[in-house]
């Protein structure tokens, strides 16, 4: 069964949250991290993306090197221990969840919502923590190197659990009450409130609550940060795996953000293709007509439900796709019914060529963005097409993941994801 539990976080003070969260390490490329953390010593981009306050590489050097130097992975660990020596992150008396809230990014105006706490490294590689994607190696190692460099997992993962009546009465209850954190505007214009769980002299009843509504799931499921858990779970494996609690074997815990199904916001992400192929627009449309019904539309398109796909062709405006009767069977496997799997098995492959989706050049992804902003790229010449696509559900994630299945490459886009810095999980104290 899962485990969730609480834990003496690291977490900034009232005073410093607005100027130490900072987007995920992989939201921001080196250049807007820079932009993001100047003049904010206490951001914690300085912790996470190191590379901003390194010198830049010299003459036929790559950037990324830096980064990935050792030199980079020290300046972490000396960033975050500052800002524990200045005071602007603080330990937690005693173990604590907390409760995470942000705005909806897909435009509902609802709020995503979900628990924080420490998942067992044993639990994942028990396969309790079940996975949809592949991990590439050089991801890996970056996210491996940094966990025993910082001594801290710095950043949580984003796991989905099935809907629970005990979690939504724990949540109903938190969020009722002020926030103990309330961030506006965050340093890249997002915002979130946080509430701690365990501090007060009324919560024991809610720690345990929560603690026996995770302790009864069967699983749960990497939403975002399949690279963080399998790092965690590789620098575990490094320890001699000692055994025990977080307070025993801290190396043994990695931090997550647990979100009910129903309560998460998953956008759509897009394709791109450079090319047609070797077709013509016409021809193009011409071949797909076999398994999807083509039709013009005035404006842009954003499929509205499962089987429909938006195509833009450069110079000929919009389409609407829908898949006929039969060209997915009913009894078809988890991943197979998934709209990104039907485009890349009825379009992208047999028509423009791109058979792996995961090394071809040809392919653009884009997660996040309206079809006026993928037509406007299209329109600048970098692509010949564009498809948009109806959002994964977080139930599709499930059931490919309790398939033992893997999903085709950028098929989700989970959005927001929490900030960092909030609540580090330290293996080994930074001062």
């Amino acid at each position: 069964m899962a485990e969730l539990l609480p834990f003496r976080a690291l977490r900034p003070t009232v005073a410093a949250a607005a100027e130490v969260a900072a987007p995920p390490y992989d939201v921001v490329d080196e250049t807007e991290a820079a932009a993001l953390a100047t003049g904010r010593p206490h951001s914690f981009l300085h912790v996470t993306r190191p590379e901003i306050d390194l010198p830049a590489a010299g003459p036929g050097a790559a950037q990324a090197d830096v980064a990935h130097s050792d030199a980079a992975y020290a300046a972490s660990r000396s960033a975050l221990a500052a800002l524990v020596g200045a005071g602007v992150l603080a330990r937690d008396a005693g173990p604590t969840y907390t409760v995470y809230a942000a705005p909806a990014a897909d435009g509902s105006g609802g709020t995503q919502v979900g628990i924080v706490g420490l998942v067992s490294a044993a639990q994942y590689r028990a396969g309790v923590v079940r996975t949809h994607e592949h991990t590439r190696p050089d991801k890996l190692e970056d996210r491996r190197r940094h966990i025993e460099a910082v001594g801290a997992h710095d950043e949580p993962v984003l796991l989905l659990a099935a809907p629970d009546a005990g979690v939504d009465r724990v949540l109903a209850a938190v969020t009722a009450r002020p926030p103990d954190l309330d961030v506006p505007e965050a340093v890249d214009g997002g915002a979130f409130r946080l509430w701690v769980v365990g501090a007060g002299p009324d919560d024991a009843p809610l720690v345990t609550a929560l603690e026996a509504a995770f302790a009864a799931m069967p699983d749960l499921y990497v939403a975002d940060g399949h690279h963080r858990s399998e790092a965690a779970a590789l620098v575990w494996d490094g320890s001699g795996r000692p055994a025990g609690g977080p307070d025993d074997a801290p190396v043994g815990w990695f931090p997550a953000l647990v979100i009910p199904a129903d309560r998460a916001c998953v956008l759509p992400y897009d394709r791109l293709v450079t090319d047609l192929g070797g077709r013509t627009p016409q021809g193009l449309l011409d071949a797909l007509a076999a398994d999807w019904q083509v039709t013009a539309s005035a404006g842009p398109v954003r499929p509205a439900r499962r089987g429909e796909v938006g195509l833009y062709l450069g110079g000929h405006g919009w389409y609407r796709l829908a898949v006929r009767p039969g060209v997915v069977p009913d009894d078809a496997p988890p991943v197979v019914r998934l709209d990104v799997s039907l485009l890349q098995r009825t379009v992208l492959d047999p028509f423009l060529g791109i058979s792996d989706p995961r090394t071809d050049p040809r392919i653009g992804f884009l997660g996040g963005r309206t079809p006026a902003d993928l037509a406007a790229i299209v329109d600048s010449g970098r692509f010949a097409c564009a498809f948009t696509l109806h959002p994964t559900s977080p139930d599709d994630v499930m059931a490919v993941a309790r398939s033992g299945e893997v999903m085709p490459p950028k098929s989700t886009w989970f959005a927001p994801k929490p900030y960092s810095g909030l609540f580090v999980h330290e293996t080994v104290p930074a001062g």
